[in-house]
């Protein structure tokens, strides 16, 4: 059984480390932005190195306190917020930002698990190298969160999520220890891989406290593209297309469904829409080229081919980097577009690239037969990864449809699973799919995962209620 911090046990705590390590457990540190869950104000601390969170945890694990590990908080699933149990210490790691060392000719930067993520992308790119994870949350999400749910974004299709992206995991256990694993190396064969066993674990094994991080050269030239797809099939004749014609250098392909821009007309008019008259179905493609390759030479090449093949009627090429920033700040926004107009339910999904077509067809189908509804589905089609969001129509709120928000989860749950997907693709599982995920896991997958949680965390501090059921 888990115990509370007391005001004799927060004592304790503080003594440990300097005053300017704890702070107030602001609003901000309870809340989830999607609003589902608000968390205890717990004791929060803020330490300035991996020895000042194994003190930490190591006095936690010794009271049976339970650790609530604290990044950007952008998690979309409630795992950075304890909504329920023992009041516990929340461990924020925003005070460690150090990048410790870029190794420009190995590729290789490492960085501590506060770091923004954006402030990663931009020391890389001072070294004149990519880190290519990339996502809205970006300006505020921080490294070791990323890490902590393998988060994706909409460079997965070239370059992978940031499990593929990490080399090396330094790690404060449930018992204080410290895992020091900055491993460098790209070949390592030395027994089970504790860094791809935290990687995705949602600070439920440990906490992340700095990373070896994968750095690639920066595409000699980019170019960007927003074309209209007939359907979700012809979008995915357009990928196939285009990686047959430029390879790897496929960077980006995002599936935007035309309730997206009309969402950004409706709740952010400064926002420029590309289009004249918006297509049902558009497509965002991004490619990265070596010299001797012009990128709208290329792309414009793609795009007569695609015409001649019936799989797009329009287009647009970026001609500069400031239209090609503005395709993408379309697709940046859109979900704060979702935001503002409150979904119903919200899903994060992946299935098989020839199931998305039949997925959308199903699941529009489906919810059409519950009631009326505006869904608004997009997402990195290149990696089969789909925000397939469900929305009221104008003059209702989702407050109107509270009662149908776990029947609509079902629905689409169930045509991802029967389509052999996974009801999380990117955002982890948190405390909102701890209920999925026993309901759709694999039976003999959980038990290992118990028995892990077990092995490593016996007295459950570590997150408790995120991912996997206490």
């Amino acid at each position: 059984m888990l115990n509370p911090i007391t005001p004799e046990r927060e004592a304790s705590l503080r003594a440990l480390l300097p005053e300017d390590r704890f702070a107030d457990a602001t609003p901000g540190y309870l809340e989830e932005p999607r609003g589902r869950y608000a968390g205890q104000a717990g004791l929060l601390a803020v330490p300035r190195s991996t020895y000042e969170v194994a003190t930490l945890v190591r006095a936690a694990a010794e009271a049976r306190v339970p650790v609530i590990p604290y990044g950007g908080g952008t998690g979309l699933v409630g795992g950075q917020v304890a909504p329920e149990g023992p009041r516990p210490l929340i461990l924020s790691l925003e005070k460690m930002t150090a990048i410790r060392a870029v190794f420009p000719q190995e590729n290789v930067l490492i960085a501590e698990a506060g770091v923004i993520l954006a402030d990663v992308q931009a020391a890389a790119l001072a070294d004149g190298r990519l880190f290519p994870l990339s996502l809205a949350a970006e300006g505020s999400a921080r490294i070791g969160g990323n890490l902590s749910t393998n988060a994706g974004g909409t460079g997965v299709l070239r370059y992978g999520n940031a499990r593929d992206l990490c080399l090396g995991i330094e790690a404060v256990m449930p018992d204080g220890s410290i895992l020091s694993g900055l491993s460098r190396l790209r070949k390592n064969n030395t027994g089970y891989d504790m860094r791809h066993l935290l990687i995705g674990a949602e600070g439920t094994l440990g906490i992340i406290t700095a990373a070896s991080l994968k750095l690639f050269p920066q595409p000699a030239q980019t170019g960007t593209a927003l074309l209209q797809a007939a359907s979700p099939e012809a979008a995915l004749a357009l990928l196939s297309l285009l990686r047959d014609q430029l390879g790897d250098g496929v960077s980006a392909f995002e599936l935007i469904h035309r309730q997206g821009f009309d969402f950004l007309a409706e709740t952010m008019p400064d926002v420029d829409i590309p289009w004249e008259s918006v297509p049902e179905w558009s497509v965002l493609l991004e490619v990265g080229l070596p010299n001797g390759i012009h990128p709208q030479d290329a792309l414009a090449q793609f795009y007569i081919t695609a015409t001649e093949q019936g799989l797009t009627r329009d287009g647009l090429i970026a001609q500069n980097a400031r239209q090609a920033d503005a395709f993408w700040t379309v697709r940046e926004t859109i979900p704060e577009a979702n935001r503002r107009i409150g979904s119903v339910s919200s899903h994060d999904i992946s299935v098989p690239l020839g199931a998305i077509s039949d997925f959308i067809a199903a699941a529009d189908a489906q919810i059409a037969a519950l009631g009326e509804f505006r869904i608004n589905c997009f997402g990195h089609v290149g990696d089969g990864n789909l925000h397939y969001n469900v929305f009221p129509v104008p003059g209702k709120s989702r407050d109107d449809h509270m009662t149908e928000r776990d029947q609509i989860k079902r629905v689409v749950h169930d045509l991802v699973h029967g389509l052999g997907g996974s009801v999380s693709a990117e955002h982890g599982v948190g405390r909102l799919k701890v209920d999925d995920l026993e309901r759709y896991g694999d039976p003999v997958k959980l038990t290992a995962m118990r028995a892990i949680k077990h092995a490593l965390d016996p007295q459950g501090i570590m997150n408790p209620g995120a991912v996997l059921r206490a």
